[in-house]
């Protein structure tokens, strides 16, 4: 199996921390040139200093993808450095509440709407734009089991079930130019963003009861998944959602 990345040019949003950091390591690992994106530059910098140290090469951009002008930047700064964008990995995401759907007010819906399937779409939109030129590309999309499954998380799990329509849609229209999408959906993943779940004992035991393999995921366990569907070795798959998530939708 051919898994190398060699000259390939990676784009991964929320890539400071969690998952994205990790498929980032994932990725300057298998040779690819892999461009970082998020709010914070100190934070890209820490991770863009980890990749090069080992020899691997990764640019560091800040860029608000809830925001279209921030977007048009970030795809703008990727192609004057390197000319082209092979890999789109939308992982950047947000879920500001915790509040039920009978609680949850309209400024949450739509800061987690903007973020998790606007910003998503119109990056991978402007990417396709440039993928469509080229030949081709790859692009995965960062869902959720919250996406499948409800949990207690009301408005992330619509936004997370729009983005597993999303990855269908894209695949369907975007085959035409050798576009293949596709979406993992991890299950509950020890990460800064949902400590709130898994360092709560009542929910993590009521999700570990539903969880066959009985543990939360590590973020690298998400990156051999993401490396597959990113490589010449998927090339007749597309449109499909890849739950990692220890059992769990079982």
């Amino acid at each position: 199996m051919n898994l190398s990345f060699e000259n390939k040019v990676v784009l991964i949003t929320g890539a400071s921390r969690g998952i994205g950091r990790a498929i980032a390591i994932g990725m300057a690992k298998a040779g690819a040139d892999v461009v970082i994106a998020s709010r914070k530059i100190s934070d890209l910098e820490k991770v863009a200093e980890e990749i090069n140290k080992t020899g691997g090469k990764c640019l560091p951009f800040t860029a608000h993808i809830g925001k279209m002008e921030e977007i048009n930047t970030l795809v703008q700064n990727v192609l004057k450095e390197f000319g082209k964008i092979d890999v789109l990995i939308n992982n950047a995401a947000t879920n500001p509440t915790m509040a039920s759907a009978i609680d949850v007010d309209d400024r949450a819906w739509d800061s987690i709407m903007n973020l998790n399937l606007k910003g998503l779409f119109f990056l991978s939109q402007a990417v396709a734009r440039i993928m469509k030129k080229k030949g081709g590309g790859k692009i995965i999309n960062v869902a959720s089991i919250a996406g499948i499954t409800p949990d207690i998380l009301p408005v992330y799990s619509i936004s997370k079930a729009a983005v597993i329509m999303a990855t269908k849609v894209m695949a369907q229209q975007w085959a035409v130019y050798n576009i293949r999408v596709n979406a993992i959906a991890p299950g509950l993943t020890k990460t800064r963003f949902s400590e709130a779940l898994w360092k709560n004992q009542d929910i993590l035991n009521v999700a570990m009861s539903r969880t066959p393999l009985g543990r939360p995921a590590e973020p690298e366990e998400m990156v051999g998944a993401v490396i597959y569907l990113a490589s010449d070795e998927s090339s007749y798959v597309t449109g499909q959602v890849l739950a990692i998530d220890g059992g769990m939708t079982i």
